[in-house]
């Protein structure tokens, strides 16, 4: 930690940064300024994308591994826990490795044998 950084306690499911613990807390980050409004740009981008989702979900006959509105909020959580993995301190690493979230988002899974055959993958 450098002398201008300070310590935050981020809860992605509560959409929350704070610089004092508790309860809802399930990271803690070491930032500077501009690294705090690039979290707080992310958390935002997380936000919107999973309101887009939502209002998709209505739509009917629409491939949920093909829309653009998951797409996008998988790319969005992607980018956001790999920052906190960069500036977390130790144990924030270890949960979002033990979490395994970084490589299981990326993996599409389009190549496992008869997802191309499946009527219902289109």
């Amino acid at each position: 930690m450098t002398m201008d950084q300070k310590i935050y306690y981020v809860s992605v499911k509560h959409n929350l940064i704070q610089n004092v613990p508790s309860d809802s807390n399930e990271f803690v980050v070491m930032l500077n300024d501009e690294q705090l409004t690039k979290l707080r740009d992310l958390m935002d981008s997380i936000s919107q994308s999973d309101k887009y989702a939502f209002k998709r979900t209505f739509v009917p006959y629409k491939s949920a591994d093909h829309d653009d509105a998951v797409e996008e909020f998988d790319e969005n959580m992607i980018e956001l826990y790999a920052f906190l993995h960069q500036y977390g301190d130790s144990r924030t690493k270890q949960l979002i490795e033990d979490m395994n979230i970084l490589s299981n988002i990326k993996d599409s899974g389009y190549d496992d044998p008869g997802y191309r055959e499946s009527p219902f993958n289109k």
